[in-house]
């Protein structure tokens, strides 16, 4: 069985855990107003297309642990964060399967919504 914090992409609950007890850094790589519909406690909004430019500050020491809603998008982001010599790892399933876990989203009230002008996933 793989180490989990070798994995590109983490379970909800092992993304929470770190979040929490690890000191994980949490991106969402979302659009804003993806974000603003609701996004994880103490999360970070950096939305992918700007990753690039904004991953030199990262610390590499830290690790970090990018979203979106389903995972398709920060899965890609944690490869290419990876490649770049980061910690970096994907939840898997995204947003979508956070909540489905019952975790918790910010604003109170919060919800997962379709990126404007993309269609489902």
């Amino acid at each position: 069985m793989a180490d989990t914090d070798t994995a590109t992409e983490l379970s909800p609950e092992r993304a929470a855990e770190l979040a929490r007890d690890g000191g994980a850094r949490v991106v969402d790589v979302r659009h804003p107003e993806e974000h603003d519909a609701g996004h994880i406690p103490g999360d970070e909004l950096i939305p992918f297309d700007q990753l690039k430019d904004r991953a030199r500050d990262f610390d590499q020491a830290q690790q970090l642990v990018v979203y979106c809603r389903s995972g398709d998008r920060s899965a890609a982001a944690a490869q290419a964060l990876r490649a770049s010599g980061f910690d970096a790892h994907s939840i898997e399933g995204g947003l979508v399967a956070w909540t489905e876990q019952g975790l918790p989203l910010e604003p109170e009230g919060g919800e997962v919504v379709q990126p404007s002008g993309l269609p489902p996933a």
